[in-house]
């Protein structure tokens, strides 16, 4: 109540002769020029940069294009595709409804008792009950006030956890294809920014909604008890305030959705530049980089400018309404009063019933406004949420492959007729060939052969187009990915560190291990010394992505963190490229020592590293040229024998 009792003294105080003509003329003014402005760009999409912009400004513009490359040009989301998001948060968000629905009743019973308290004095009546019963009512419209914002912080927190959780979880199972597409800051930046927008829905939106709506429904009651030509009066102004907010709804999901995605844009640019600082600085393309990411941040500006600006429209038309209905029901109601068909109590009453309609009817703009917000975000929200993951449970899958098992198939891997196709250009094609179970086998070819997409069939990153791929006898389409891959220990060509420690590195595909088995591994690599430069051992840091780590000792890593898995095939894509003679030599005993347990399949380039492998797989143009020794391909193989002259082993 005390805060209603400001608001008709800010009011009467704004409607004073001196000011309210200027108010209303600026008021009248912005809305007119900017609905104007808004309608003219209704169906427009941010527009290209003027020519004599920055050179790099056409590369930051395509940066944000290619982000939005096959979506709707203008893709609407509507108000039930909010419901998913706040369904698990139902029981909570009836309890507010609930509270606020109390809220609102005290509410409308404070103007009614003010009335009174009026009344009463007219009449020279003992105040002290009535007096004693508003203030309780304005206790307890707090405490429910208080009550009702904290259930709505919390409730809003836990849809955006929620949400992070379903985006982060599905975003570390898209198909491996999807990675290969889409930029990773732009990812990032789903999870950041566009969930935080969900959080407005629920302290600004649908809950606020709903009391408002009763708010305003028992003020229009009463203040039709009172005077319905008043009444009228005021809703005609209302209904022009709502009808203007509604045009702008839409705008304001469209400019939401291009600004999130102008922030993705900014985001991907920003994680592309940073883990290549050191090429960027050593290139002198500092300034250059600068440029481009600062206009992919003017970009997001400007939307959001002009996101704010369609926004900033809300509050004048809430004050116009409410000055205008103010200055209408004063007028109307003073000469009422005057001519003896109306109270001043009740003159009083309907006033204070017009404030309380107004704020509420502000709440639902919020809220609408919140909404268009939050759609916006769903739609990006939504495009990653709506994508399928990796894994499909096939019917009648296989158990767990287990290779040296006695019965096993003979073959440990084996390919017939594969081919792949990555994006219409043909990589593999008509691919045969057997893996012996326990033996080491190489494949080698001239880069761009395949052999690294070879690696990726293997580990199921892909399918192919055609053909089998069999894995201890077993057609991997009858196992789940799961299944083939903890049969698989794989290490890649670039040989990722992640961020965090060593520990944490060895751990990753075998949580179980002690640290002895984790000491051991790293020895068995030549990477102890790792270990005695830090005091903290196992838990040293290797910095983003291993940049605290030589890159020799980062493959060296990678290896270790396979072989600790204890695979039953293990898959090295180049595992000394990066290393020195004295490490290599190292290294490849360590691999002689592990491939006598297990099978081995080795890509390289450099032949002298696997010239003693059982067998030798020779790729070229993604298919395969020649099976045989080292021996046998330098008779048989004139590929082979070009690229063994080259390194000088024959």
């Amino acid at each position: 109540m005390s805060g209603q009792l400001v608001t008709v003294a800010r009011v009467t105080d704004l409607t004073a002769p001196d000011r309210s003509a200027t108010i209303e003329a600026r008021s009248a003014e912005f809305v007119t020029a900017e609905l104007a402005d808004a309608a003219a760009r209704v169906s427009e999409e941010p527009g290209p940069a003027p020519a004599d912009s920055q050179p790099d400004r056409a590369s930051a513009s395509a940066a944000a294009g290619d982000l939005a490359a096959g979506a709707d040009p203008a893709p609407r989301a509507r108000l039930r595709q909010l419901w998913p998001y706040l369904r698990p948060h139902r029981r909570v968000l009836s309890l507010v409804v609930a509270v606020s629905l109390l809220g609102a009743v005290v509410a409308i019973a404070q103007p009614a008792m003010v009335g009174l308290v009026i009344a009463d004095v007219g009449k020279s009546e003992p105040l002290g009950g009535v007096v004693a019963l508003l203030v309780v009512l304005i206790l307890v419209g707090a405490v429910i006030r208080g009550l009702q914002q904290y259930l709505l912080q919390r409730t809003a927190e836990a849809v955006v956890l929620d949400t992070r959780r379903l985006l982060v979880a599905r975003l570390l199972r898209l198909p491996i294809r999807e990675y290969d597409t889409r930029r990773t800051g732009d990812l990032v930046s789903r999870v950041g920014s566009d969930t935080t927008l969900l959080r407005s829905v629920v302290t600004s939106g649908l809950v606020d909604a709903v009391s408002g709506s009763l708010i305003f429904v028992g003020s229009v009651v009463a203040m039709a008890l009172i005077s319905p030509m008043l009444l009228g009066l005021t809703l005609l102004v209302v209904a022009l305030a709502v009808a203007v907010v509604v045009v702008l709804g839409g705008r304001i999901q469209k400019l939401t959705l291009t600004s999130q995605t102008q922030v993705g844009a900014l985001a991907a640019g920003v994680a592309r530049a940073i883990p290549g600082i050191r090429t960027i600085r050593a290139a002198g393309a500092t300034q250059r980089e600068t440029v481009v990411l600062d206009e992919l941040a003017g970009n997001a500006f400007s939307t959001g400018v002009r996101l704010a600006k369609v926004m900033a429209l809300i509050e004048p038309i809430i004050g116009i309404a409410l000055q205008g209905a103010f200055i209408v029901v004063l007028g109307v109601g003073g000469y009422l009063v005057a001519d003896g068909t109306m109270q001043v109590a009740g003159l009083v009453s309907f006033i204070l019933y017009l404030f309380m309609m107004i704020m509420p009817l502000g709440q639902v703009f919020n809220a609408y406004t919140a909404t268009q917000n939050a759609l916006g975000a769903v739609i990006r929200i939504e495009e990653i949420t709506s994508l399928p993951e990796e894994e499909v449970a096939p019917a009648g899958l296989a158990g767990t492959v287990t290779m040296s098992a006695p019965g096993a198939a003979a073959d440990a891997l084996s390919f017939h007729g594969v081919s792949y196709r990555y994006s219409d250009i043909p990589v593999l094609r008509d691919v045969s060939f057997t893996v012996p179970r326990g033996s080491k086998t190489a494949i080698v070819g001239p880069s761009g052969a395949g052999k690294s997409t070879l690696l990726s069939l293997i580990e199921r990153f892909y399918e192919p187009d055609a053909g089998t791929i069999r894995l201890g006898g077993v057609d991997v389409r009858t196992m789940t990915r799961t299944q083939t891959r903890a049969a698989i220990g794989y290490v890649e060509q670039d040989s990722p560190v992640l961020a965090g420690t060593i520990r944490e590195n060895l751990l990753l595909g075998a949580p179980a291990a002690d640290d002895a088995a984790c000491e051991a591994v790293l020895a068995s690599v030549n990477l102890t010394p790792i270990l005695r430069r830090d005091p903290a051992g196992l838990d040293a840091q290797v910095g983003e992505d291993g940049i605290l780590l030589s890159g020799g000792e980062r493959q060296r890593l990678a290896i270790a963190r396979a072989l600790l898995s204890a695979p039953q095939l293990l898959l090295l894509d180049e595992p000394t490229a990066s290393l020195d003679g004295r490490n290599e030599r190292a290294l490849r005993e360590a691999i002689d020592a592990v491939a006598q347990d297990r099978t081995l399949i080795v890509v390289a380039h450099r032949l002298a590293t696997v010239v003693d492998a059982d067998h030798i797989l020779v790729l070229e143009h993604g298919q395969v040229q020649a099976v045989g020794t080292h021996q046998e391909l330098v008779e048989s193989s004139p590929l082979y024998r070009e690229l063994a002259a080259h390194q000088l082993l024959v």
